[in-house]
């Protein structure tokens, strides 16, 4: 299923009191916090509420009123003994806005979660792929469902929401550009996959035009007369619901998130390539980019969609090499009496 909107929600009569559950509270807010986010973020902290906090603070019958600092504390230390800290972290945005909006309509004074030592996020480096694996990846994934996926991430490093959200009207085959301005993202809600389609890209910096390469734009061509084709063979089997959508399947039926994330791996291991996650395409793409061709990173920015300069430089600044030759080369020759003395 394909949402295109937020879910309405009916509150329930039921009020919210201080003395209740904290369990209780969180359930109700959850309910009445789901209209005013979106829906993607009410399954992720629904997700994590149902079947991890709220377990842990009803087994042990704690009060929205008598919820110690303390007490989450304690939970947070249990957690990252079988989770790493940035679950932990998610726990407590959970929990911080929750208790939030109770301060916010006088059920407690304080929020006992500003007073919690929040753990700090591991910092991850992703891995990636150079130029022989990626041409060996670009092999393996021809003429396969993955096949454009695949080329929108590694060479346009498109997110996966990006990719699969990519729409015939976005290509301008006439003037050679491609424009990222529409998402597919997927949640789990009461135990089901909900696809959730959004005119609207992750950041306002992220909804950016790009140039059609000549090899894509003859892929893209023939790709539109293949599927033209299928949906004549097929007739009334044909899935007419995605017919704007560039990444469909045979029948026509949109190619899910959670299709990609899983599919891919299989990919690699079918064809003896080193594993890396889908997103790490993004980060092969920015390390082409910077190793083999010294693109600057304020260009690689732009191309990748990061909302400001930070986020770019933070992520990818390990993969810059060339500017760090160019301050040892200038070193060196600066300093270059001083080294003779050293040898």
């Amino acid at each position: 299923m394909l949402t295109q909107t937020r879910q309405t929600f009916e509150p329930e009569c039921t009020p919210v009191q201080d003395d209740m559950m904290f369990s209780d509270f969180l359930l109700q807010w959850l309910e009445i916090a789901k209209p005013t986010i979106a829906l993607t973020t009410y399954a992720s902290y629904a997700g994590m509420a149902k079947s991890i906090i709220i377990p842990y603070f009803k087994e042990r019958n704690t009060t929205l009123a008598g919820l110690k600092a303390i007490d989450i504390q304690t939970f947070y230390m249990q957690q990252l003994k079988r989770v790493k800290a940035s679950s932990v972290i998610h726990y407590h945005a959970v929990i911080h806005r929750a208790l939030k909006y109770a301060v916010k309509i006088d059920l407690i004074s304080v929020n006992p979660a500003d007073k919690v030592e929040r753990p700090k996020a591991d910092k991850f480096i992703g891995s990636f792929y150079d130029s022989d694996e990626m041409q060996a990846l670009f092999e393996a994934a021809k003429d396969t469902l993955l096949e454009i996926p695949i080329f929108l991430g590694a060479f346009y490093g498109l997110r996966r929401s990006e990719a699969l959200g990519l729409k015939w009207d976005a290509i301008d085959f006439q003037n050679g550009t491609i424009t990222i301005r529409h998402t597919v993202t997927s949640c789990t809600i009461d135990g089901k996959h909900v696809q959730v389609a959004k005119d609207t890209t992750k950041t306002k910096s992220s909804m950016r035009t790009l140039p059609l390469v000549p090899v894509f734009k003859e892929k893209l061509l023939k790709m539109k007369e293949q599927q033209a084709e299928y949906r004549r063979v097929c007739g009334k089997c044909y899935d007419n619901r995605y017919l704007e959508y560039i990444c469909v399947d045979e029948m026509g039926t949109l190619i899910s998130p959670h299709y990609l994330t899983a599919a891919f791996p299989k990919l690699l291991d079918k064809n003896d390539l080193r594993r890396i996650r889908y997103h790490d395409l993004r980060r092969s793409c920015a390390s082409l980019l910077l190793l083999a061709n010294g693109v600057p990173m304020k260009q690689i920015q732009e191309w990748l969609g990061h909302s400001d300069f930070s986020t770019t430089a933070n992520v990818y600044a390990h993969l810059d090499y060339n500017s760090k030759l160019s301050s040892a080369d200038a070193m060196a020759k600066g300093l270059s009496g001083a080294l003779g003395v050293i040898s």
